[in-house]
């Protein structure tokens, strides 16, 4: 049941134009024109530009599928009363969370797959050391955001979801340290690294350009995912 319902998750999101933006076409765009820009620039990011902005853009992808997508979906959902009755049905109120798990983990991975290619395609140089820190990270921060968004699309209204998780997504894009590094924002940077955007970014970067396993980032995020497990379990609405 998990399995199908995970199937027909994962088909519905990928069928939504909104989400496919979210999933694939954005992360696209600010992988290519950051490259782009930054090459025209000539911005000194420690690396080359492309090394920098690939890990950082595949751990946009995970944020804007586990978060944005998640919560606007489940809020949605809730509103048409879709999730009422799948709890009222065979399957399992676990198994409906599984089912969703498992979806967001399928369209991560064509993310990782699609991102990664474009990005070796215009020079990334990953550390394969690094493989088990990126599949780590990938995990820990989708656990991480996916159980922000659920505790967002339980708490409010489907409108407002639709609200604050674009709002959300926009400010965590642009001062989250989630694209560029937490160095490239001053002194912020140490504040924003302790967000789960800053320490999805910073332990992707870790892991891609050092070989590193980024213990401290992903405990960062496992806080949060624990986080919100609590809250979304003790103010969670299914109707």
């Amino acid at each position: 049941m998990v399995l199908a319902q995970a199937s027909m998750e994962t088909r519905l999101l990928l069928r939504n134009g909104e989400q496919l933006l979210l999933a694939l076409v954005i992360p696209l765009i600010a992988l290519v024109g950051g490259v782009t820009g930054a090459a025209a620039l000539d911005l000194d990011l420690g690396h080359p530009p492309v090394d920098v902005l690939t890990p950082g853009v595949l751990a946009l992808a995970v944020m804007s599928t586990a978060f944005t997508s998640l919560a606007i979906a489940t809020g949605f959902e809730r509103r048409y009363g879709l999730i009422k009755r799948l709890g009222a049905s065979p399957l399992p109120r676990s198994g409906l969370l599984l089912g969703k798990t498992g979806a967001l983990l399928l369209v991560e991975v064509a993310q990782l797959l699609v991102i990664g290619g474009v990005g070796l395609a215009m020079g990334w140089d990953p550390d394969p050391a690094g493989l088990p820190g990126v599949l780590a990270a990938v995990l820990a921060g989708t656990f991480a955001f996916a159980s922000l968004g659920l505790l967002m699309a339980g708490a409010l209204r489907a409108e407002a979801t639709l609200a604050a998780a674009n709002l959300v997504y926009l400010l965590l894009l642009a001062g989250g340290a989630v694209v560029l590094p937490a160095t490239s924002y001053g002194g912020f940077g140490e504040l924003v690294r302790w967000l789960p955007s800053g320490a999805l970014g910073e332990a992707m970067r870790a892991a891609t350009l050092r070989g590193a396993f980024p213990v401290t980032e992903l405990l960062v995020l496992l806080a949060w995912g624990a986080l919100g497990t609590v809250l979304t379990a003790r103010t969670f609405r299914w109707e």
